[in-house]
């Protein structure tokens, strides 16, 4: 696997979170009261559970930032069943009162990574799915809520629109994970990237063949938000990603 992804720090994905942020606040000024009830590309949501999420995500992770600097463990969530449920509460609000709780989410968020020390990014958390990692890792997960879903606002902005440093980032480690994950049967194959230096092979063996197409069509592809008509080269099935 190769790819010419520069890791950034935490302040450098401070930076690319509030960017993030602030194109996701533009669109959400742009929807209508009837635009957050109609239904999102994500299977059971409307567009006022994505938005309800992108909130409540924000809060999840000040919890983790709270963890780190204090050491007293604080679950991401206090249950699956709260998450679910404060998702749902908040999904048919208008669309002012949601763009006010994103922004103030955001801030709470931002405001305490901000100010994190670095011995506090060294710290062990773990993710909702139980998984550790250092707290360095926080802003990278929040970047990837804020960019992916803007996506699933299904309104206006596209993977077209993902920034390059975002794209490079995320398209190595989206397509480690799908190799864990991929059905033994399926195909030998790899994916190369038109327009970055990047090239995976996900399954074992000798690549039967490649699928070929831009660095940002290959990552929506593999996520799951994109039916790869702009790939070229045969398309096997791929598990959910997450």
């Amino acid at each position: 696997m190769t790819s010419d992804a520069q890791d950034p720090t935490p302040h450098d994905l401070l930076d690319q979170v509030a960017d993030a942020t602030a194109r996701l606040l533009e669109t959400v000024r742009g929807l209508g009261d009837g635009d957050v009830i109609e239904p999102s590309p994500l299977p059971g949501w409307t567009r006022g559970h994505v938005l309800a999420h992108l909130a409540r995500n924000a809060d999840s992770l000040v919890n983790l930032l709270i963890w780190a600097r204090t050491g007293i463990e604080t679950p991401q969530y206090a249950s699956p069943f709260l998450r679910e449920f404060d998702i749902d509460a908040g999904a048919a609000r208008p669309v002012a009162e949601q763009l006010r709780d994103i922004e103030a989410a955001a801030n709470r968020w931002s405001a305490l990574a901000s100010t994190a020390s670095p011995e506090n990014w060294t710290a062990t958390v773990r993710t909702r799915a139980g998984r550790a990692i250092p707290a360095a890792e926080v802003p990278w997960m929040r970047l990837q809520e804020v960019e992916i879903h803007h996506v699933d606002l299904a309104a206006s902005y596209t993977p077209a629109d993902w920034p390059a440093s975002f794209v490079a980032r995320a398209l190595p480690r989206v397509a480690a994970d799908l190799a864990k994950t991929l059905d033994p049967a399926t195909p030998p194959f790899d994916i190369q990237a038109t327009d970055l230096d990047f090239t995976a092979t996900l399954t074992p063996g000798a690549p039967a063949h490649t699928v070929l197409g831009p660095a940002h069509s290959l990552l929506a592809w593999l996520i799951g938000r994109s039916p790869g008509r702009d790939l070229s080269g045969p398309l096997p099935t791929l598990p959910a990603w997450r």
